[in-house]
């Protein structure tokens, strides 16, 4: 009991940051995520932030000192001129350097969120009206993923509550097959599409890629907390869009391998049943019946009294 309960601590909080990474409702800063990719961009658009914050309150403080300091009613005399270069130096060459402070870790950034070289596993993802198949290439295991049976059935019943409804948990948003990732592992994605365009978004990952029938996209991913990510296609490809829920869960390495080879061994196909050996031409083949053996002039001969 005291072993579970210990177990149960340590992974709260896990699972607490692996929750936290998902959207939630009226957020208004972006969210971190669970992986470097998230985390760079995260990172990017704090600096970015907090560098308009110091611009705004330089900006605005500045505007409410004149217009307080330099009214009318204090008998404030507007000057009179038309051009002064040093002003125009100052607010020319200080939005020049911070653009340059900002741009130059943005774009190794930005590299590094496309670089997919030295991957330890490649999926394919393949948008469909209105599902997703991920192919763990070289393993030949292949997930068709679409939204569950019961989130469909709910959202074609007129009848439906909205008790019904909340009680479903994440209607929507569960897949009746997820993807299943191993985490500290950098994972490649291949993605296009079979038929219009779609578009593979997991806020928790911290990117998007769109799915383009033709072409082939690359993204990558190294999830660093175990947990379930939810996504959904982000672009509108068809009536039915907004019931293309994604479900990434990600597991320990080998909790990972070990369902690689139960799919594999599912997937595998069955051995033949041996073919039974023909008799050989120079042999008669067994009779089953003994009356085949018996001339029939015998049988029909009468028995001698």
């Amino acid at each position: 009991m005291r072993c579970a309960l210990v177990a149960l601590a340590m992974s709260a909080p896990v699972t607490a940051l692996a929750q936290s990474a998902d959207p939630h409702r009226w957020q208004l800063n972006m969210g971190r995520g669970v992986t470097s990719t998230a985390q760079h961009a995260y990172d990017a658009h704090m600096f970015a932030l907090w560098v308009c914050v110091a611009i705004g309150l330089i900006v605005f403080g500045a505007m409410a000192y004149a217009m307080f300091a330099f009214r009318k009613s204090k008998g404030a005399v507007a000057a009179q001129f038309s051009h002064n270069t040093m002003a125009e130096v100052i607010w020319t060459v200080i939005p020049v350097i911070l653009l340059v402070i900002m741009a130059i870790p943005a774009t190794q950034k930005l590299i590094a969120m496309y670089d997919t070289r030295d991957s330890a596993m490649t999926v394919k993802v393949t948008g469909y009206q209105w599902m997703w198949t991920y192919e763990y290439m070289g393993e030949d295991v292949t997930i068709v993923s679409r939204l569950d049976r019961e989130s469909d059935r709910l959202r074609q019943d007129p009848s439906v509550t909205r008790a019904q409804l909340e009680a479903h948990g994440n209607y929507l948003l569960e897949v009746d097959n997820e993807l299943v990732l191993p985490v500290d592992t950098k994972v490649r994605f291949v993605i296009t599409a079979d038929d219009v365009i779609h578009s593979w978004w997991v806020p928790a990952l911290g990117w998007k890629q769109d799915a383009i029938p033709g072409i082939i996209n690359e993204a990558w991913t190294e999830i660093t907390v175990p947990g379930v990510y939810r996504g959904q296609c982000a672009e509108l490809c068809g009536k039915d869009h907004a019931f293309m829920p994604i479900v990434v869960r990600a597991v320990p390495r080998e909790e990972f391998d070990g369902w690689l080879a139960a799919e594999k061994a599912a997937n595998a196909p069955q051995p033949a049943a041996p073919a039974v050996p023909a008799a050989p031409a120079d042999e008669p083949a067994a009779d089953t019946d003994a009356t085949a053996r018996i001339p029939a002039e015998t049988i029909a001969a009468p028995v001698a009294g």
